[in-house]
């Protein structure tokens, strides 16, 4: 019998189970996908610790994996049996050997990216193609500031910034994660553990500050991510890694430079298959042409789920991390 993680309450990792399911029903528009590379990302612990509610419990975990198609609905016809895909939305589950998904939800791999590869990048890549591409448009000349750059979506942020012309300056949590960063294209980073980032941000701009911050730390980073915004530039909140942002007064946007912000979300600008079919292919022509480098820096056995949440949010882990059936 197929297996899969569930959780029957909210709570910490101990919450996940690793037990049988039945093989998932398909609707006429639906792909069963045969998972060989399930993505871990941040936002499956706000699903499992109840910070994001889910439609019912007991339920799956997670949007993001690859593999190949293994059977379709009477009524699909983007996509065929035996089809290499990777997908980034759809209904919770993805931490399972199979997952089925409206059609509109997978992507076409090309053979320049393994599953693997696609399992670790397609939410990320993503979600920096939307905040670097469309959230601010980066033209190149721009400097600006990303927060836990050493993170799966910040190296390749990083890189991505590179491509673009663009300097990022870096947040991290210790000197190596810092490091790393700049390894991966960050023109500078900063040592939270013992550098003021505000102070830094403000010396490598020359007080200029920066036409864009992007914040997926939240809570406590929100304030002082705000005094590094340039007068009438954007701070773009797109995570909650150390709690929500809760109670904002909004005329701190006007006393601190007639600021601009947003919540974005990946579902409101790949929001149609057209759309997630260009953004993939920007991000998959980048990793192909040698210019992304995915870095898979851990795996665990699906069964350990667990044990992969728990190491990602006590910070041990960098880079991108995946599952394996």
């Amino acid at each position: 019998m197929p297996k899969r993680i569930q959780f029957n309450s909210y709570g910490g990792p101990e919450v996940l189970h690793y037990c049988d399911c039945k093989p998932p029903a398909l609707g006429p528009r639906d792909v069963l996908v045969r998972n060989h590379a399930i993505g871990l990302n941040y936002i499956d612990t706000y699903y499992r610790g109840g910070l994001y509610p889910v439609p019912a419990l007991p339920s799956g975990l997670g949007t993001e994996g690859a593999g190949v198609i293994e059977a379709v609905g009477a009524e699909v016809s983007r996509f065929k049996a035996g089809d290499r895909v990777a997908y980034a939305s759809g209904p919770l589950g993805a931490y399972a050997e199979y997952h089925a998904l409206p059609e509109s939800a997978p992507v076409r791999i090309p053979d320049t990216v393994s599953f693997e590869q696609a399992a670790a990048v397609i939410l990320k890549g993503l979600t920096v193609q939307y905040l670097l591409r469309q959230t601010y448009p980066l033209r190149g000349g721009e400097t600006i500031l990303f927060h836990a750059a050493a993170g799966g979506v910040g190296l390749i942020a990083c890189q991505w910034a590179k491509t673009l012309g663009v300097k990022l300056i870096g947040t991290a949590g210790n000197a190596e994660k810092a490091a790393l960063a700049r390894a991966h294209g960050a023109w500078e980073a900063v040592d939270m553990s013992r550098e003021d980032f505000v102070a830094r941000v403000h010396e490598l701009t020359g007080g200029e500050k920066c036409p864009v911050v992007y914040d997926s730390v939240g809570r406590d980073t929100w304030e002082r991510s705000l005094d590094c915004v340039a007068p009438r530039g954007l701070m773009v909140s797109f995570g909650n890694a150390s709690g929500p942002v809760t109670g904002v007064d909004l005329g701190v946007l006007s006393r601190k430079g007639s600021l601009y912000v947003t919540r974005p979300t990946l579902a409101h600008y790949a929001n149609t298959p057209e759309r997630l079919a260009e953004m993939s292919a920007e991000l998959f022509a980048l990793i192909g042409a040698g210019l992304l480098r995915i870095e898979i820096n851990q795996r665990f056995p699906l069964a350990e789920a667990a044990a992969a949440h728990t190491a990602l949010q006590s910070r041990r882990t960098t880079g991108s991390t995946v599952l394996v059936p």
